[in-house]
């Protein structure tokens, strides 16, 4: 069962990996959306370098989920949970405040 709960873990660290590299702008959900002239005003360089960041802390959380199974320790699966929501909470209050994003 580790193995199986280890495939999404590589595949959001391959994701962020693309993300920090400053590619994969069309993955971004609400970005891919917006009409051309409006993606012209946001940075997506810098919004895929944030979400390559979120995708690899995503995947640590992950893998603590993951790790709770072989080491018999539910304690990791709630901090790995917790881990998650926080990330995803600060994700959203970050991303959706202050205009970071959009060209200057």
């Amino acid at each position: 069962m580790f193995w199986v709960l280890l495939f999404p873990v590589l595949l959001f660290v391959v994701l962020g990996i693309v993300f920090l590299r400053g590619h994969g702008a069309f993955l971004i959900a609400g970005y891919n959306t917006l009409p051309k002239e409006q993606r012209d005003r946001y940075d997506s360089r810098a919004m895929c370098r944030f979400m390559g960041k979120i995708m690899l802390a995503l995947a640590v959380c992950m893998l603590v989920m993951a790790l709770s199974e072989p080491l018999a320790y539910t304690a990791l699966l709630y901090i790995g949970l917790g881990l998650f929501f926080a990330v995803i909470v600060f994700t959203l209050i970050y991303a959706n405040t202050g205009n970071r994003f959009q060209k200057k």
